[in-house]
């Protein structure tokens, strides 16, 4: 199981930049009832019979890891969404890319605690590729966005420490706001 739910938005915003997309949509909607997430990207997508298959957890697809042959994030990720009151669904094309939401029952006992997201987005905008990836966090108290590229400008880049920092201080104090 995830610890938190901000290891849940990593695990499942990482398939986007595993699959190549070019442009990754993630947002998280907090409303004081429901805790909603919608990652949608245009990577390679899939076929009928793998998104049949994508929540069976003795699949996974080849090539996709070195020496392991099943794959449990989006069968666990059904069985939390399912435990916490919320649901799951999985939309997808072949070559056009793919949507997954996912939401939970904010007031679920169940319910791991988010966690933290700036520390989240700060790693998820520094994985290595060329890719866009924008950030959504909105509640009943405001909301904010961020592109990549645009943090990665406001900062002098993600690629040293000094960046990194600045990025996840920025992000923090953007989560502080809401």
């Amino acid at each position: 199981m995830h610890a938190t739910i901000a290891d849940v938005i990593a695990d499942t915003a990482q398939n986007s930049i595993e699959a190549g997309a070019s442009r990754i949509d993630v947002t998280l909607v907090e409303d004081g009832v429901t805790i909603a997430v919608t990652i949608t990207d245009n990577g390679k997508g899939m076929d009928d019979a793998t998104k049949q298959r994508a929540f069976d957890p003795f699949f996974s697809e080849a090539g996709k890891h070195d020496k392991r042959r099943v794959g449990l994030g989006l069968p666990i990720l059904k069985q939390l969404c399912e435990a916490c009151g919320g649901n799951l669904s999985l939309e997808s094309e072949k070559g056009v890319g793919t949507t997954l939401r996912y939401s939970f029952d904010a007031t679920n006992i169940d319910l791991p605690p988010m966690g933290d997201l700036a520390e989240t987005v700060t790693t998820l905008f520094n994985y290595p590729g060329n890719f866009e990836m924008a950030f959504t966090h909105r509640t009943g108290n405001g909301e904010y966005s961020i592109s990549r590229s645009e943090l990665a400008e406001a900062v002098g880049g993600l690629e040293s420490v000094e960046g990194l920092g600045l990025a996840k201080e920025f992000l923090r104090s953007q989560e502080e706001a809401l």
